[in-house]
């Protein structure tokens, strides 16, 4: 089969093609019909007759046409395709569409969110998604490209791990081997990669799937994808410079202009008496108008922060060390609140694009967080025995950072929700689109796990 993508047709005029796609748009004229003709690279008019009339939008068509040039006065400059027309000589049909059940033709911003993602497929049709959805790919690819360019190892770290706290709710999933007993999925790679530097692999990376059973909002869900990457033998400053020209590189290549290289650097007290909050937004009206990127730093963050109880917990997370001149405080348990964290954050346009620290490689120094923490020897032994035995076994100084790959993407790309830059995401109620889960398990099900639904 020789097949023809729509986005090159105009360097082959004058030649037979044969393409494949859907009906975007139909427009019958009587003696002359045009329909747009389009697939995942683009869009193109197709003039007929008969053969075309039958058709409707949404429909799947193979078509075989002669590419044209348009008189100087019918091109079309919005499109990439607009010099060109297809003069169709056999059209297939090889799926009938019911009529869609809303335009795709607009950027959909118009369409309840509930109906768009009942039918995420056909959303995802429209121009705007089919852009989005394709620069999400290829940015990845060009972070993946840096990072092995860089040196580094792509690593999969497990689905199934253990629960533990780590500053949001888990998912919890049920062993059918051993009744009573719970796996958690992973609110992040963290504890794995820690032991993937003690494992000798230096600088490791990963494209990571994350879920937290976390309150939804425009800018986070349930599940999420990080640019996960961490080093051994290294300084703050070494992440943070890595870290800056990969993201430097990458967002550069795709044409966008970052207002400030190097990216500025606040210290948390300076972000917060400046601008009233550790993310902001250094653009003038100026710079929105010209979508221009605004990165910034924000350091030296407090290791701890107070509970609603008078209590403390983490800032961040539990593995952030504290800098070299405050790990006495840390281990002496002394001035807690005082104690400034290693941990970086990244800012962009107003939003927290990632975020990463130096992490405690002494076991002393993990065992001091969790009893300023509150938790005694036997539980802190529990939930991170195994971290700690890691740490007493040759465990190197390290650190890193992780993205979060839809709120870096819906910042650059000035979308106001993940889900614009998700495939099939998570609704504003908690339901998986298209397939609308959670539901209910058959009472067989329940009794293999051991389990009973109460109330």
């Amino acid at each position: 089969m020789k097949k023809t993508y729509v986005g090159d047709t105009p360097t082959l005029i004058g030649q037979e093609v044969t393409l494949y796609g859907w009906v975007d748009t139909k427009r019958d004229h009587k003696k002359i019909v045009f329909i747009d003709l389009r697939d995942r690279s683009g869009i193109v008019q197709v003039v007929g007759m008969d053969d075309l009339k039958v058709l409707s939008s949404g429909d799947v068509v193979c078509l075989r046409g002669i590419v044209k040039e348009r008189p100087e006065k019918l091109r079309n400059p919005k499109l990439a395709t607009g010099n060109v027309e297809i003069e169709s000589v056999e059209c297939k049909l090889l799926n009938k569409s019911e009529p869609l059940p809303f335009p795709i033709d607009t950027d959909g911003y118009e369409i309840n969110e509930e109906m768009r993602l009942r039918y995420r497929y056909v959303d995802m049709r429209r121009q705007r998604l089919q852009r989005n959805i394709l620069f999400r790919s290829k940015f990845i690819r060009s972070v993946r490209d840096f990072l092995y360019q860089e040196g580094f190892i792509e690593i999969e770290t497990p689905l199934l791990t253990k629960s533990t706290p780590e500053g949001s709710r888990d998912f919890v999933v049920p062993s059918r081997m051993q009744p009573g007993k719970f796996y958690a999925l992973p609110q992040s790679p963290q504890q794995y990669k820690q032991l993937l530097m003690g494992a000798g692999f230096e600088k490791y990376f990963q494209i990571a799937r994350c879920l937290r059973d976390e309150d939804l909002r425009a800018d986070r869900g349930f599940e999420h994808t990080q640019i996960d990457l961490e080093m051994s033998f290294v300084e703050r400053d070494d992440v943070m410079a890595l870290d800056e020209r990969m993201i430097t590189k990458v967002v550069e290549s795709f044409g966008y202009t970052i207002k400030e290289k190097p990216f500025p650097v606040f210290t948390y007290h300076e972000a917060m008496e400046k601008f009233g909050a550790d993310k902001f937004d250094l653009r003038t009206e100026e710079d929105k108008a010209n979508g221009i990127l605004a990165f910034a730093w924000v350091i030296n963050f407090p290791l701890f922060e107070k509970t609603d109880e008078g209590g403390w917990t983490f800032s961040h997370n539990p593995f952030s060390a504290p800098l070299p001149e405050h790990r006495e405080k840390l281990l002496k348990q002394e001035d807690i609140g005082n104690i400034i964290s290693t941990q970086y954050d990244m800012v962009c346009n107003g939003h927290e694009v990632g975020g990463g620290s130096i992490r405690n490689h002494e076991s002393s120094a993990l065992r001091s967080v969790f009893r300023i923490m509150g938790y005694d020897d036997g539980t802190i032994d529990v939930q991170f025995g195994h971290m700690l035995e890691a740490f007493r076994l040759g465990m190197p100084p390290h650190g890193g950072i992780a993205h979060g790959i839809e709120r870096l993407l819906m910042t650059i790309l000035g979308e106001d929700y993940l889900r614009e830059v998700v495939a099939f995401p998570i609704t504003a109620g908690g339901k998986t689109a298209v397939m609308n889960a959670p539901s209910e398990l058959s009472p067989a099900q329940l009794r293999e796990l051991g389990i009973e639904v109460i109330g």
